[in-house]
């Protein structure tokens, strides 16, 4: 069956699974859903039936949809198990899914578009304010981030050991948009090391966001 992912090219959740499909060596064909033209085609009727939260990504196969990346990313292991995004034991599974939660789940949602947007619409933050909200959170977590992996005996080339995980499908769309943020990445070496790692394998390269073929 064809997968079919609705996708924003600059989405960080969309470049999550879009890594990841790669890692897998699955394709998919891309719809694109803008996310800033005529409104946000998100909110749309035709795709606020596929996701009632009118958000990307949404992955379809066999006539049946996920809404949710971190869910995407646990289907595609279980539907595709090699090359594995979890490793074998169960403590190092939970590490692997940890760091990708506290991105997932404490860094990304605090930047993403409809929280800009009620910045700037509802609230009437300047550029300034909301530039500065926006390198609070992502400092504040790789901060953390950076620490706990410098310390980590499992770490590798990659968040854990030498070959890609869940964690660096989610990191690499969180770095991105760190530096289109403008957050200096000097106080985190080992977070610019992973991501320099991971730039180096074609799996992330065709995940870029520059790749898409709704990039403009």
């Amino acid at each position: 069956m064809t997968i079919h992912l609705y996708s924003y090219f600059r989405s960080s959740a969309s470049y999550r699974v879009r890594i990841a499909l790669n890692l897998k060596g699955q394709s998919y064909d891309t719809v694109p859903v803008h996310l800033l033209n005529n409104g946000g085609e998100q909110f749309a009727p035709a795709f606020s039936a596929l996701n009632p939260q009118s958000l990307v990504p949404v992955m379809e196969e066999d006539g049946r949809h996920i809404t949710q990346s971190l869910a995407m990313l646990e289907y595609l292991e279980e539907r595709f198990p090699t090359p594995a995004l979890l490793p074998a034991g169960l403590l190092d599974r939970a590490h692997v899914r940890e760091i990708s939660l506290a991105i997932a789940c404490d860094i990304h949602p605090l930047n993403n578009l409809r929280v800009l947007r009620m910045l700037k619409q509802e609230l009437g933050v300047s550029d300034e304010v909301k530039q500065k909200w926006i390198q609070h959170w992502v400092k504040l977590g790789f901060a953390a981030l950076e620490q706990q992996l410098a310390a980590s005996p499992q770490r590798g080339r990659f968040c854990f050991g030498d070959t890609p995980t869940m964690a660096d499908c989610c990191l690499v769309p969180q770095i991105f948009n760190a530096r289109r943020f403008e957050v200096d990445m000097t106080p985190y070496p080992t977070l610019a090391a992973i991501d320099e790692a991971c730039g180096q394998l074609k799996a992330f390269q065709l995940a870029q966001p520059s790749a898409q073929p709704d990039a403009a």
